[in-house]
C-alpha cells in the first residue's frame, strides 16, 4: 500500500495531508478500503490516537466513510459530479452520446499528448501492461473483459498525464459510461471486425506513447475516437432499420 511514515510535529495533520494527496492523485479510489488501524499506524509511523484523530477529520470532511464491521473506505467523492436529472437527459438524447465522444476526443487527445511528454517510465509501463492484457483478452473473446480493459487503458493514459482535475473529471465520465448512460461498450466488442480494429487502434496509441511521441499519441487517440463515433452511428442506423424490418416481417406474416 502507498503509505509512508509521518515525520512532523502534528502527526494527525500529516496523516490527513498524506491521505488527501493519495485521493487527489487518484491512487486511493472511491470505494477502496483502507488497511486496518493497526497496519496503518505501523506503516505511517504514528500512534493509534493520532491516526484516529486524522481519520475522524477526513470522515467529517466527507473524504472517508466508516462502515460498521467492514472498515474505513474512500468516499464516493465523484457521486455528485452530475445531477441525476442531467444523467437522465444524457441517457435519453442521442446528441449527448456524440458530444460525449467529441469531449473524449479532445480531452483524451490532450491527455495522451501530455502523457507522452510528462509521463514517467513507470506510467508508460502501466499503460503497456494493460495493453498486453488487452491482447490476451482479445484471444478469449469476452466482450465484458475487453470493455473493462478498454476503460482501464484510457484511464491509465489520463493518470499518466498528471493533471488532477482532468483525472477526476474523466473518472466521473467513465463511471457514467460504465453504467451504460452513453452507450454499451460491450456491444462494440462482440463483432470480430470491430474488435480487431479497436485492438489495432489501441496498439497504435500505445506504440506512440512508448515512443514518447506527443503529436503521434494525440493523433492516434483522435483516430480511435473517430472510429468509435462512426461505429456507434452505424449501429444506431442498423438498430432503427431493424425496427422497421421487424414491422415489415410481421405485416407480411399476416397477409
Amino acid at each position: 500500500m502507498p503509505f509512508e511514515p509521518i515525520h512532523q510535529e502534528k502527526l494527525s495533520k500529516g496523516v490527513v495531508r498524506q491521505v488527501e494527496g493519495l485521493i487527489l492523485r487518484g491512487i486511493l479510489r472511491p470505494g477502496e478500503r483502507l488497511p486496518s488501524e493497526r497496519e496503518l499506524s505501523e506503516r505511517m509511523g504514528v500512534s493509534r490516537p493520532s491516526l484516529r484523530e486524522a481519520l475522524a477529520e477526513l470522515q467529517d470532511r466527507g473524504l472517508l466513510i466508516s462502515k460498521a464491521g467492514a472498515g474505513v473506505f474512500v468516499a464516493d467523492v465523484l457521486g455528485s459530479a452530475f445531477a441525476p436529472a442531467l444523467v437522465t437527459l444524457f441517457a435519453t438524447h442521442d446528441e449527448a452520446v456524440f458530444d460525449y465522444i467529441s469531449f473524449r476526443r479532445d480531452m483524451e487527445g490532450l491527455a495522451a499528448e501530455r502523457a507522452a511528454h510528462l509521463g514517467s517510465d513507470t506510467d508508460l509501463a502501466v499503460i503497456d501492461s494493460i495493453f498486453q492484457k488487452m491482447e490476451t483478452a482479445h484471444q478469449k473473446r469476452n466482450p465484458a473483459d475487453e470493455a473493462q480493459l478498454d476503460a482501464d487503458f484510457h484511464l491509465a493514459i489520463i493518470e499518466a498525464s498528471h493533471n488532477i482535475i482532468m483525472l477526476h473529471m474523466m473518472r466521473s465520465m467513465y463511471d457514467l459510461l460504465q453504467e451504460g448512460v452513453f452507450y454499451n461498450r460491450s456491444i462494440m466488442f462482440k463483432q470480430r471486425m470491430t474488435r480487431d480494429h479497436l485492438l489495432g487502434q489501441h496498439r497504435a496509441i500505445n506504440e506512440a506513447l512508448q515512443a514518447r511521441n506527443p503529436a503521434g499519441s494525440r493523433a492516434a487517440v483522435a483516430a480511435h475516437m473517430d472510429y468509435v463515433e462512426s461505429a456507434l452511428s452505424d449501429q444506431q442506423k442498423a438498430d432503427r432499420n431493424e425496427i422497421f424490418a421487424k414491422k415489415r416481417f410481421e405485416h407480411e406474416a399476416k397477409r
